[in-house]
């Protein structure tokens, strides 16, 4: 089969694609036939091995997990004899969070991990990176924050994968949400149902004389420091981006202080709350009310442009690598908007 293989680590350039062997579903496991993976902002801070502190986990010199991809949607081809819970056929999503390896052709992964089947009102370009965004962002304002109806959330990055479920998801809880981005995303952001939108490049939205019940900061562009004076008494600034700064603030607000600043890393939650969150998600997304949002799909073989561009920063929701199998063509969903590389 085709995959991607990092070859170490720096530009897209270490990203090539290789024929290597098709995996083998164990007892517990399914192969799943990839149609669809996402392609991240986290996935490219990962290729090129910095913070340097992410080696420890990652591997020190190259990848200890040579194919990348966390977030996949595709076809199930065949199942181990002890799986219970699919059957081939069934189109399924999930994320891979052990051993990555989801920007291949095929994947095994146990049938009680993060997998489930497709809703009907999904594509697999659109579901492929549901789990890192809309997962993501679930963790974030439900467990971490608790949001609650009427309170007022304010998200920064709003028209990137984790900004626009976080707009949607904000929205579905009954929060009035403002969400930050450039002058070209405003209407995007509107669309996704925010109720008042601030552009970056003409307002600090910290000289409003607004206060936050929860600032979500999903780029970690901004910091507890310059968002406290917006935060309400009992207000909580949360971001995924992890760096000193942030660990210290955690530290300190935890003592000190009823503002508090935190962060967390979903992917190390356990697998059983994770799977609790992720259904939620699905029925979230039957109902209509949250859908991912596609600015670009690349064949597997364009896997270095999909970084490059990501690498520019002015993805609008979410990127995805698409494979097209020759036994089984199916078309591809068009993107959902313009190809413009605006913040």
């Amino acid at each position: 089969m085709k995959a991607i293989i990092s070859t170490g680590y720096g530009s897209a350039e270490v990203l090539q694609v290789q024929e290597v062997r098709m995996p083998l579903p164990k007892e517990n496991e399914v192969l799943i036939k990839i149609y669809a993976a996402s392609v991240t902002r986290a996935g490219s801070m990962m290729r090129t091995g910095k913070p340097y502190i992410g080696r420890l986990f990652l591997g020190l010199l190259k990848p200890k997990n040579p194919i990348p991809g966390t977030g996949f949607a595709g076809v199930v081809e065949s199942v181990g004899n002890g799986v219970r819970s699919f059957k081939v056929g069934d189109r399924v999503f999930g994320e891979s969070l052990e051993n990555y390896g989801t920007q291949a052709e095929y994947l095994c992964l146990p049938e009680d991990g993060i997998i489930t089947t497709l809703p009907n009102n999904m594509t697999f370009e659109e579901a492929a990176p549901v789990c890192d965004g809309a997962l993501t962002s679930i963790n974030f304002l439900k467990e971490l924050a608790e949001i609650k109806p009427g309170q007022k959330v304010l998200i920064n990055g709003a028209s990137g994968s984790l900004g626009t479920s976080a707009v949607q998801l904000a929205k579905y809880y009954g929060a009035e949400v403002t969400g930050i981005c450039s002058t070209q995303n405003m209407e995007l952001v509107k669309s996704l149902g925010a109720d008042h939108v601030i552009d970056y490049t003409k307002q600090n939205f910290s000289k409003n004389d607004q206060t936050y019940d929860i600032i979500y900061d999903t780029i970690g562009k901004l910091s507890f420091s310059a968002c406290k004076s917006s935060l309400t008494e009992k207000g909580m600034y949360i971001s995924p981006v992890l760096g000193m700064p942030l660990l210290f603030q955690m530290l300190w607000t935890s003592i000190f202080g009823s503002k508090k600043a935190k962060f967390a890393a979903t992917g190390l939650k356990p697998v059983a709350e994770l799977k609790s969150l992720f259904k939620e998600v699905k029925e979230i997304i039957e109902t209509g009310k949250l859908k991912s949002i596609i600015d670009k799909s690349y064949p597997l073989e364009q896997v270095g442009n999909a970084h490059r561009y990501i690498d520019k920063g002015h993805k609008r929701g979410n990127v995805v690598l698409v494979m097209e199998h020759k036994s089984h063509k199916r078309p591809i969903a068009k993107p959902q908007l313009n190809n413009s590389e605006s913040a």
